[in-house]
């Protein structure tokens, strides 16, 4: 006996009129892509065939897949397309697409796109760190404590512990545990207007408006000795030696309003050097890991509208750099992450001794400088910012090396940074030196190409002067304090504010972010975590 078929499902109807028929999806065209490496733009693989609406997550793992052997870890990848510039544009940089969803989607898509279907796509694949920093979305402390506007803040280098800085003449160490403050740092007679953590989180120093450097055992909350004199005027930075150059015995520099830089020997407590070349302020002061025989440079940016930069062995002044026509006010270095954190990577492994931290800050130092030399950035009054490399790679450069010789001792910069319509307030470079953000008094950030000075993008948001600017370990998250009394995140794939983060009364003047908390402080005397 044959089975009984069910009988057909009853048609829907809608107001007594049947459900009219999906239209089928439109096929997705076929477009020949050819990856290639952000770095040096040779291909990572032969050029492939491959539907328009591939997912970027499945290109992720098709450049993996065409340019890694089996065994390695997966790299993760950010992709962009540049967009040739208008015919009747003059020095227009080439427009970017980042690609977020699919090239279908991103790019031919986009009314701005003159690139179509029989066009050859080349995609610019720049590696991601293989770790992620989770994004700050709410405030999870409010710590009161200071009397006056908080000046500065700073994280450890492992990010576990944090000192501020305020015009109530103190400095305070906060315990990250229980966000509770742990010691108040008493001593200066004047605001304290920056603080530095040591490489090793052995000392903190501090500078103030009395023209004082002190020095502090973070542990015990307690002053090592009495201040270091010497500073006619306010000190306006502090740096420490880098790990990887003296792990033992660090010494410390400071700039100051006198138009002084001065080198302590921390131990003897005294003053190693005094560099007298500027004939205004230093307003910045940045130790670098670079110079011929990597002994150390030391860069100091000036209100007499140069930059100089001196062997920090013996204080022998190496450059002078006039390009820019009013104060410099802040400088960065694409080798300032790990500078400033040493042998302390994502893998929280603590070394054992001093020589095994010095070693293993080296690598690290070393592993940047292999696809590039130290750049540094300035940026200036005069509205502008300039992009240079002073010492050419050590890894075999040739390129660069023969442009420093052919420059002789005329130094030329790689990029003049143009576009900001205030004077420009701060810059920092993302810890892989792939990109460099600039503040300005103007209310916006802009991003450049950290080995170009290429424009990348405007981020628009704030409707206050953008004071400061910090990124996260794995240069995904850039956030911004402002005039305004907000931070803000911003979405590197799209250019816009990822998250806002109001609860600040007043403006905000400082920031940071280390590990995955994130610190404000400002006017309204509060610190945010």
């Amino acid at each position: 006996m044959a089975s009984l078929l069910p009988p057909p499902k009853r048609a829907k109807l809608y107001h007594g009129v049947p459900e009219p028929e999906k239209p089928e999806p439109e096929p997705s065209p076929s477009i020949i892509v050819q990856f290639v490496a952000e770095d040096d733009g040779r291909s990572l693989a032969p050029a492939v065939q491959l539907p328009a609406n591939v997912s970027r997550e499945d290109l992720e793992v098709l450049v993996n897949k065409l340019s890694s052997n089996e065994e390695e870890e997966p790299v993760p990848f950010s992709f962009h397309i540049a967009l040739p510039p208008p015919k009747d544009a003059v020095n227009t940089p080439p427009t970017r697409i980042t690609i977020s969803k699919s090239i279908e989607a991103d790019v031919l898509s986009n009314p701005t796109s003159p690139l179509t279907v029989e066009d050859k796509f080349v995609v610019v694949c720049s590696p991601q760190a293989i770790f992620k920093v989770r994004p700050a979305t709410r405030c999870s402390s409010t710590l009161a404590g200071h009397g006056s506007p908080i000046l500065c803040a700073s994280f450890s280098p492992t990010g576990a512990q944090l000192a501020t800085g305020s015009g109530d003449c103190t400095a305070r160490l906060w315990d990250l545990h229980t966000e509770m403050p742990s010691h108040t740092l008493t001593g200066h007679a004047g605001w304290v207007l920056c603080v530095e953590w040591e490489g090793l989180e052995r000392r903190l120093a501090t500078g103030g408006h009395d023209g004082h450097v002190r020095l502090w055992d973070p542990r015990a909350g307690k002053a090592v000795g009495d201040a270091l004199r010497g500073h006619t005027k306010w000190v306006t930075s502090l740096a420490w030696e880098p790990v990887h150059l003296n792990a033992a015995a660090p010494r410390l520099a400071s700039s100051s309003k006198d138009g002084t830089v001065r080198v302590w020997n921390v131990g003897q407590r005294k003053a190693e050097y005094t560099l007298g070349g500027h004939t205004a302020s230093v307003n910045c002061v940045k130790w670098g890991g670079g110079g011929t025989g990597g002994k150390g440079v030391l860069y100091t940016a000036s209100s007499d509208r140069t930059v100089r930069v001196w062997d920090a062995q013996n204080g022998r002044p190496l450059h002078t750099l006039k390009d820019h026509a009013h104060w410099v006010t802040t400088l960065a270095l694409n080798t300032d992450f790990v500078l400033r954190t040493g042998p302390f990577d994502h893998t929280s492994k603590r070394p054992a001794s001093d020589e095994e931290a010095q070693a293993m800050a080296l690598a690290r130092y070393n592993a940047v400088l292999s696809t590039t030399p130290e750049l540094l950035v300035s940026g200036s009054d005069d509205q502008t910012l300039f992009l240079w490399s002073l010492f050419p790679s050590r890894t075999g450069d040739s390129q660069a090396r023969d442009e420093a010789t052919e420059r002789g001792g005329k130094l030329k910069p790689i990029a003049r940074l143009t576009g900001h319509q205030k004077q420009v307030a701060h810059v920092a470079f993302s810890p892989d030196g792939r990109w460099a953000a600039s503040a300005s008094w103007d209310s916006s950030v802009r991003l450049w190409n950290g080995r170009t000075g290429k424009f990348i993008a405007t981020l628009r948001g704030h409707v206050g002067a953008v004071y400061r600017l910090t990124w996260s370990a794995d240069s995904r998250l850039l956030v911004s304090a402002s005039k305004d009394s907000t931070l803000k995140i911003w979405d590197l794939k799209t250019y816009k504010i990822k998250t806002d983060l109001p609860g600040h009364t007043d403006e905000v003047y400082c920031v940071d972010f280390v590990a995955d908390k994130l610190v404000s402080g400002g006017r309204d005397c509060k610190v945010k975590m």
